[in-house]
This record gives C-alpha cells, structure tokens and sequence, in this order.
C-alpha cells in the first residue's frame, strides 16, 4: 500500500464527506422534487374545483335571472288581464268619463278626479263619490285579490286658504285616507293590502296654466300594484 500523508488522509475523508453530503443533497432534492409535483397536483385539482364551481354559481345566476324575467312576464301578463276585466266591468259600471285606467310601470292605475269624490276644499267623500267606489271594491277584491293597493291624492298649485288645510299635502293625504277607510270600513278590503300617499301639488299630469289643467292635476289615483313589488314609485 502506498505511504499516504496525513493531510492526504485528510482530504480523502472530507471528500467522502462531501460525497456523504451530495448524495443527501440529491435524496432533498428528488423529495423537494415530489413535494413540488404534488403542491402542482392540488394546485390543479384547487383550479378545477374553482372552475366547477364558478360554472355552477354562473348557471344558477343564468337559472336564477330566467325565472326572475319569467316571473316578472308572468306578472305583467296577469296586470294586463286584471286591467283588460277591470277596465270592461268598470266601463259599464262607471263610463268612460269618471275613470281612466293605464298601466304603468308602477302597475295599473284607475284615475278619478277629485271632483266625483270631494267638495273643494273637502276630505269627506259625497255620495257620487261614495257610488263610484262601491263599484270600484268588488273588482278590487275579486279581481285582484292578492295585489296591494296605493291610494294617492294630488292636488292642483293653488295655494290653501281658507278650508283649513295646512298645505296641499295635508288635504291630498286626508283625501287619500278618506278613499282607504271607505274601502276597508265600507266595502271590507283587507287593511293590509292598502296603503295612503299624499302627493299634493308635486306631481301634476298637466301645466297647471289654465283652469281644465288644475281639474286634471285634482285627482285621485288608484295604483294596483303588482304582487311582489317593494317599493311604490311616485306618479308622474
């Protein structure tokens, strides 16, 4: 055997350490290596389930839109029937003359003006006032039952001054309670499908520059409002 020096000795043991050392490097590197292919793995499968669910939820939210869109045409076809029967009955009951009916964004709206109901000035319903609605409640009940009811009083812009009204709001309110309690206490409507708005002068129909624009801007408007609406927007 060759005579090796001390420091050859050395060397040959911190080589066999570095080779100790490699190879436990690489059996690191090879475990770091399958550590990476299975985080890539759950990151993949992470991927898909996220994909599969945004699919779902993005199919629901077309599901969901569709029944809302058929849900709402349903609806308007039963608010165009309720106004084709409405209008027909209230036709031969009233004439064309003491109602207008339309149907509007808010839903079907039958218009009085203030006239057939109240005396200037007044919140007591005369007795024309009082016929007409009594023809008005079956249709109300029979017709539509489960729809809510918004009765709104306006007024024209001429100022209050001697009926003892604070201000057109106050006689449009009163107006509008009058009509919901002939309804409730007189016909027998179920209170919790009514509601009374007063919008005074606020939102006229016509200019109010000649005395037939004020007749039309004093009125009082029924609003059939659709089964599953929230909120009432005001009239026009």
């Amino acid at each position: 055997m060759k005579w090796k020096s001390v420091r050859e000795r050395e060397m040959e043991a911190e080589l066999e350490q570095l080779k100790g050392r490699l190879a436990e490097g690489e059996n690191a590197k090879q475990s770091l290596l399958g550590q990476l292919d299975k985080l890539r793995a759950e990151i993949g499968r992470l991927q898909d389930e996220r994909a599969r669910e945004i699919k779902r939820l993005t199919e629901e939210k077309a599901l969901a839109a569709q029944r809302a869109a058929r849900e709402k045409e349903e609806e308007a076809n039963e608010l165009l029937e309720a106004q084709k029967r409405l209008a027909e009955e209230l036709k031969k009951e009233l004439g064309d003359a003491r109602a207008k009916l339309n149907l509007t964004e808010r839903g079907l709206v039958i218009t009085f003006l203030d006239e057939i109901f109240f005396d200037s000035g007044k919140a007591m319903i005369k007795p024309e006032g009082a016929e007409t609605l009594a023809k008005v409640a079956p249709a109300l009940k029979e017709n539509v039952p489960d729809s809510p009811v918004a009765v709104e009083g306006h007024t024209d812009n001429e100022p209050i001054k001697v009926s003892g009204w604070r201000s057109n709001w106050e006689l449009s309110t009163g107006r509008a309670l009058a009509v919901v309690h002939f309804l409730v206490d007189q016909q027998g409507l179920d209170p919790k499908r009514l509601r009374a708005v007063g919008y005074g002068e606020f939102h006229p129909v016509a200019p109010n520059d000649t005395p037939e624009a004020k007749r039309q801007n004093r009125r009082v408007e029924i609003v059939i409002l659709p089964a599953v609406l929230k909120k009432v927007k005001p009239g026009p």
